[in-house]
């Protein structure tokens, strides 16, 4: 019955759990043997890989209109009807595995996976999940809806961050305010739904049998490789190596601004006055030059992602209702990537591009794996895939190999790429910080205004180089602003472990390009066939929380900053 696989996409947008059934009976029905194990084994990578395709393609509906109600409904029949029955039978295939005792080849991290997962399932939290799932795209639906009135247009807030680049600083403050504004008018609903969730997780983790969240979602992430110990630890490095390194950063940008301190309408325009990059006015524009840059990179690159943009598989410029962000998703019946993006024409459009396409490669390079359960790689270096892309892909941002800029603007580029990676960490900290802080008080937790304070203090710590005098308020909703606090919780730390695996695979690409190239290509090809220390290394990496390697990578950067601001 198998060989009758896959439905076409227009045939599978309509399976429900009737269609599903067979196929998990035909397979939990079978007799195991070390025989015909590797063909059982192929035929639920099947049905596992339609399931997932199903999930991932009306969840992709929901985000490019967040408005289609249809869409949405269809989502949540899936999530409240289908989802929890394909996830049973996910679970009684997982244990007749585990209980054959047998040990398929290639196979030795998905059987450990499958173990935690087991020890974790809990039947009365199907439908809870399920639920979860539905109440987060009602945070997509309430930031999409999001739009201000400039000028007697309505733009989205994504629209509107183009005008944060202008020189003129009243104009940037006006647009800065009014934006804020707006996203206040939802500061009551973002609560709601955050208590909601909050509630709900408890009640996930107590069922599964754990005393906290924290617990139970470690353990749903498959974290085995570090502790939340070890996240401390990696936030205490940041603290003492990056934030003197930000604190830098923000000095020099206000002398070169001749300004006492840095607002947050600041942050976003050039320091020196001059014009913002404007790398493309068309998507097509940003499509064809990033095309160059991945076939500079490597011929296969750019080959994948020319089957991308060939097949419909990018939707990347911003518009009323769409979901805020962007992602890298896969269909798996074709080991197909998807992008998603929200471009307006700024230079953190073409990061993004370049960003998604790294997780994009991961999909292509890892297809030849046999096994669906192969492919869950760890976020850790799933995100090793997209930062890395970043930095390897920055020798060739210039016209002259293809790319958008001038060789002083690419420069320009590179400078602030590197001072945003650094600025990047302090904020992961704060809000890897925040949901420890969430998910060990939830009595606290699940109040905002005890959000808002926790969330204030740790900007404090973290980011003392911005001055937000005055916007006390603006500043204590900012958890309400990231979309990993109420979607994917825990979900952030891997930014910044990733983004020092990234910048070691860079420093490995300055002394050779084509040799690191190979070795992250490499590691890609990998999938989830080995350990995340494995994958690190494999890369040219390394996973480490410890101060020293942190603090000779931010001097490496600090070094590459200097050298790019003489050439821009």
């Amino acid at each position: 019955m198998f060989d009758e696989l896959p439905p076409g996409k227009d045939q599978l947008m309509q399976w429900v759990w009737a269609d599903f059934e067979p196929y998990y009976e035909d397979l939990a029905g079978r007799w195991l043997n070390q025989e015909n194990v590797t063909q059982w084994l192929k035929d639920w990578s099947l049905i596992s890989r339609i399931d997932n395709e199903l999930y991932n393609r009306l969840y992709v509906a929901t985000t490019v209109n967040t408005a289609d109600e249809v869409s949405r409904q269809r989502f949540e029949i899936y999530m409240t009807q289908t989802y929890t029955k394909t996830q049973e039978g996910e679970q009684v295939l997982k244990e007749k595995l585990l209980e054959s005792g047998l040990q398929p080849e290639g196979f030795d991290l998905a059987l450990r996976n499958m173990r935690a997962e087991t020890e974790l399932f809990c039947t009365a939290n199907l439908p809870l999940l399920a639920q979860e799932e539905v109440l987060n795209t009602e945070y997509d639906s309430l930031i999409g809806a999001q739009t201000i009135s400039w000028n007697g247009t309505e733009l989205t807030l994504t629209q509107m961050r183009p005008l944060l680049q202008e020189t003129d600083r009243s104009s940037r403050e006006r647009v800065w305010r009014l934006a804020m504004q707006r996203r206040l008018k939802d500061q009551t609903a973002l609560a709601d739904l955050w208590q909601k969730l909050f509630t709900l997780r408890q009640q996930i983790a107590s069922n599964a049998g754990y005393t906290d969240y924290l617990q139970y979602r470690w353990r749903e992430l498959l974290r085995f490789d570090y502790t939340p110990e070890e996240c401390r630890q990696f936030r205490r490095a940041i603290e003492q190596v990056v934030v003197p390194a930000a604190t830098r950063i923000y000095q020099r940008r206000c002398r070169q601004m001749q300004v006492d301190s840095l607002r947050p309408w600041d942050l976003e325009a050039d320091p020196l006055k001059r014009e913002p990059l404007r790398p493309f006015d068309q998507v097509n524009h940003l499509v064809k030059k990033v095309s160059n840059i991945f076939h500079r990179l490597h011929p296969e690159l750019g080959a994948y992602f020319d089957t991308m943009q060939r097949e419909g598989l990018l939707d990347l410029e911003n518009r009323k209702d769409k979901a805020p962000g962007g992602y890298c998703t896969e269909f798996a019946i074709e080991h197909q990537p998807f992008i998603f993006a929200n471009a307006v024409g700024i230079h953190n459009d073409v990061v993004t591009l370049i960003h998604e396409g790294g997780h994009a490669f991961h999909v292509f390079e890892s297809a030849h794996l046999p096994y669906f359960q192969q492919l869950k790689v760890p976020m850790e270096f799933a995100e090793v895939a997209s930062m890395a892309m970043e930095l390897l892909s920055m020798p060739y941002l210039d016209e002259s190999q293809g790319g958008f800029y001038t060789a002083e603007e690419a420069n320009r580029a590179r400078v602030e790429q590197l001072e945003r990676a650094i600025l990047f960490w302090p904020y992961m900290a704060v809000v890897d910080a925040f949901q420890h802080w969430a998910y060990t008080h939830p009595q606290q937790a699940a109040q905002a205004e005890a959000c808002d304070k926790t969330w204030a203090e740790l900007w404090d710590q973290f980011m003392p180089g911005e001055d937000w005098s005055g916007l006390e308020a603006e500043k204590a909703s900012g958890w309400q602003r990231k979309e990993h606090i109420f979607a994917e919780p825990f979900y952030y730390i891997e930014y910044g472990l990733a983004q020092l695996g990234a910048v070691l695979v860079w420093e490995n690409a300055l002394h050779d390009q084509a040799a690191a190239v190979d070795a992250y290509r490499r590691a890609l090809s990998l999938g989830a066939t080995c350990s995340l220390p494995d994958l690190y290394r494999a890369a040219g990496a390394l996973l480490t929380f410890e101060a020293n390697t942190l603090k000779r990578v931010v001097e490496l950067m600090e070094m590459k900053i200097e050298e790019f601001t003489e050439q821009s």
